[in-house]
């Protein structure tokens, strides 16, 4: 029987999956809570694989690929999901890697964000990032964000993404979504052009050169609200990437930029949970969360970064938090186990000293009652 990229498609949203893998030569991949595996034993032909990868694209996708050996797209089933589609060569043959985006987007209930996030995003103006490793759920959190904003506020939202992954309909709030290589040549060139389309707010898929991180901290010095990701794995290292991509004889002046610009920094990974309930999602979200006071604004300014994490674990009662205290909260509520906590974190001697800190207290509380 003919294997339909649809059906597969299918069978990964059914399973709870995140990303489909096909290769010539190997059977098809699936990961399931984080975890990856065959579905079944049959090995695709280089013909198959190609057949299922260009029954999903369309004829100007499909010249790219050809021309290029790579492309990034999107793919939509009704009633199902999107898909973030990644297309290439290796050993001669087309391979694919799909991210399954559900249709409807989650809510900051559902997906277990802070209350702190949608305070941040209540800003007029400045820029939030929210930044991880690939695969850490930075998209759909930002979706979530928007569309708080979207059922509660009436602004202009314009969007520049590479591919476009959630579809936002205009309830409260008006939509233009943008996305590279369809609709603009850039990331650079469709800020540039954000700035005379009337936005109260710009989401930026990826700040990934010095034009575009340049563009999005002057557009929010000037009024508007911007959010953007980085793959960064901590809000000091955010900083620092943004600031290490330009010259040094201007690190300074950004430096001071983002000091008045930047409003906050979410940092985020997905640990698997240790038992996971048949119907739950099968991993955690763990989240840093910088909001810049005029303490952290100064250290931004004068480039003390390594000491920001200090700052943020000071900074517990405006509703900031370290990594290690997000993931020792998890350990110690039984949701991963502590061997996950460890390969989440960048210090694992900070994480063991919250993680017995929080099982002592919890011991003292148990034998009061």
């Amino acid at each position: 029987m003919e294997l339909m990229i649809e059906d597969l498609m299918e069978k990964l949203v059914e399973l709870g999956g995140s990303d489909m893998h096909i290769q010539a030569d190997a059977p098809i991949y699936f990961r399931v809570s984080g975890k990856l595996g065959p579905i079944d034993e049959r090995e695709l032909s280089p013909q198959e694989t190609q057949r299922l990868i260009f029954s999903m694209l369309n004829n100007t996708q499909r010249k790219h690929l050809e021309q290029h050996w790579e492309l990034d797209c999107s793919y939509g089933v009704k009633g199902l999901a999107r898909f973030r589609v990644n297309v290439y060569k290796e050993r001669g043959a087309y391979a694919a890697c799909l991210r399954a985006l559900t249709s409807k987007i989650p809510t900051f209930e559902k997906l277990g964000l802070p209350n702190v996030i949608r305070d941040m995003a209540s800003r007029p103006r400045g820029l939030i990032l929210v930044t991880g490793p690939t695969g850490s759920g930075k998209t759909t959190t930002l979706a979530a964000i928007l569309d708080s904003i979207n059922r509660t506020r009436s602004e202009h939202i314009l969007t520049v993404e590479d591919p476009i992954e959630y579809v936002f309909e205009n309830q409260k709030s008006l939509f233009h979504q943008r996305q590279k290589g369809e609709d603009t040549k850039s990331f650079a060139d469709a800020l540039r052009a954000a700035l005379r389309e009337d936005p109260d707010i710009i989401l930026v898929g990826e700040l990934r050169d010095l034009e575009t991180i340049a563009l999005a901290v002057s557009a929010a010095e000037t009024g508007h609200l911007v959010l953007g990701t980085l793959h960064t794995s901590s809000a000091a290292s955010t900083v620092d990437r943004m600031v290490d991509v330009f010259p040094a004889g201007q690190q300074a002046q950004i430096r001071a930029q983002l000091s008045n610009s930047l409003i906050a920094v979410f940092c985020q990974t997905l640990a698997k949970k240790a038992d996971p309930k048949p119907s739950e999602f099968g991993r955690a979200l763990a989240q840093e969360l910088m909001i810049v006071t005029p303490a952290i604004a100064n250290l931004v300014r004068e480039g003390k970064t390594p000491q920001i994490y200090s700052a943020i674990q000071t900074g517990m009662r405006l509703g900031m938090q370290t990594m290690e205290q997000a993931l020792s909260n998890l350990v110690n509520s039984n949701t991963i186990s502590f061997e996950e906590a460890v390969s989440k974190s960048s210090r694992p001697d900070e994480l063991q000293r919250l993680v017995s800190a929080g099982a002592t207290t919890g011991k003292r509380v148990a034998a009061r009652r």
